[in-house]
């Protein structure tokens, strides 16, 4: 049987992984001057934990585990009928693949409550998985590289969420745009324009306004059944363009009737507030918007909602959050406000290859290899070779007595930028030869200056 993998998924080659760990290491470093503390949950979950929590498209695309054993026990005694798979569903599956880290993240804290200290500030970097249509950019099974803080009402942690955002594309070379919105708005939005039974399906539709235009937008949410006048109603705010003051002010009048849009205008004015006037926070090379349709398709969320899109190319969202200040209420403990972020790492990986902006050492493998001609020789260099690598150096030695020319051939392949030759009379007289490949230019140098040898170019 010919080898193949489940469509959606990936092997990731040497090349690869050291690039992926560039974009984790990064990410990571940043979280960490934050004050974020890592944590690590199940790659599956209860699936009563997980339903519910994403809206009807999410649920549909969790991915659900079989339960073991005869799992078609539970129809058969019960005499189920097949063609109702919400019936169905709970007499075969108990369990899910983790669709996201926010919702066991929530589940984690109400389970440690008793241990952490709030305000409670976690990363985490695993993979998640969703039964979704593979294509360009989106994968079933990918990583997310998220930070969260629950136990806080304050838009200081927003602000400082966009901060760290700011600082890990600034540190991989990659200007960004940092959308925001507020939820509070949309729901004001769906209030004034006299629809508030439809704030989900109007936030759905609205989260793919940039993907499929206006004109899909509105037949989507008429084919959900939101009143042709709720979507006349909010064409104004759909079609407004103008710079963020401007919008502010539209917003204002256009939803000034909606108490909750007001407090949600309030509360994305106070997380600008941050990055204006004297002593505001500084961002490098990002900018931040103010999208009016941007929706997020989540269900938690409740105030602020983010998202990022690298700047000069077109790729979707590399990363996006929000605040929610319910999410473990539904784990049984209440008044515990979150807001938090997620990096889309398989998708900034796509940008900076695209973009050719991963650096040499993100790509470099073994660094030095050491030939070797015979056992004597292979024996002398051991302790050479023990000295690079004790000096964090990457360094390998041939696996076996051969030609030069093969072992050229080995170096190349790999990428190998030095060979180190300790032959017999290198032994007698004391030194290395070392030979850079990339340039061809080769050396003599002591054997006690070994660790100096790029010195030597």
């Amino acid at each position: 049987m010919k080898p193949s993998l489940p469509q959606g998924t990936r092997d990731f080659s040497p090349i690869e992984t050291t690039r992926r760990n560039y974009i984790f290491d990064t990410i990571k470093a940043v979280f960490k001057t934050f004050g974020y503390q890592s944590i690590e949950t199940p790659a599956m979950e209860n699936l009563s934990t997980l339903t519910g929590k994403y809206g009807e498209e999410g649920d549909r695309l969790i991915f659900k585990i079989l339960n073991s054993g005869d799992f078609t026990k539970k129809i058969r005694e019960e005499n189920t009928d097949l063609s109702l798979p919400n019936k169905v569903l709970p007499l075969i599956s108990e369990k899910a693949l983790r669709y996201d880290l926010t919702v066991p993240f929530a589940r984690y804290v109400a389970m440690n409550r008793d241990k952490i200290t709030f305000p409670f500030k976690r990363f985490q970097i695993q993979p998640v998985w969703r039964a979704d249509r593979p294509q360009k950019g989106r994968y079933r099974e990918f990583w997310q590289c998220d930070a969260d803080v629950v136990g806080s009402t304050s838009m200081l942690n927003e602000a400082e969420l966009i901060q760290i955002y700011d600082r890990v594309f600034t540190a991989l070379q990659l200007p960004v745009v940092i959308l925001i919105n507020n939820r509070k708005i949309l729901s004001g939005l769906a209030e004034v324009a006299g629809a508030p039974d439809f704030l989900i399906d109007l936030t759905v539709a609205l989260d793919k306004l940039d993907k499929i235009g206006i004109d899909k937008v509105n037949a989507e949410m008429l084919e959900k059944g939101i009143p042709q006048k709720a979507v006349e109603a909010i064409q104004p705010l759909m079609a407004f363009k103008g710079n963020t003051i401007e919008k502010l002010n539209f917003l204002k009048s256009f939803l000034g009737q909606s108490t909750e849009a007001l407090q949600g205008i309030a509360e994305t004015e106070a997380v600008l507030a941050y990055f204006n006037g004297e002593n505001a926070f500084e961002l490098n090379e990002s900018e931040i918007q103010l999208d009016l349709t941007l929706a997020r398709g989540l269900n938690y969320y409740t105030g602020t909602i983010l998202e990022v899109k690298a700047k000069n190319i077109e790729f979707g969202s590399i990363g996006g959050g929000g605040r929610y200040d319910n999410l473990t209420g539904i784990f049984g403990l209440p008044n515990a406000a979150g807001v938090g972020i997620s990096f889309g790492a398989d998708r900034i990986y796509d940008v900076l290859l695209a973009q050719q902006l991963f650096p040499e050492n993100a790509i470099e493998g073994t660094e030095i290899l050491f030939a070797n001609f015979s056992a004597i020789e292979e024996k002398a260099a051991l302790p050479l070779l023990d000295i690079l690598r004790q000096a964090g150096i990457s360094a390998e030695i041939y696996h076996e007595s051969a030609k030069l020319k093969k072992q050229f051939e080995y170096a190349d392949k790999k990428g190998i930028t030095f060979l180190m030759i300790y032959g017999e009379q290198e032994i007698t007289q004391q030194i290395v030869t070392v030979k850079n490949l990339k340039s061809g230019v080769q050396v003599s140098i002591p054997k006690d200056k070994i660790l100096a040898f790029k010195s030597y170019f």
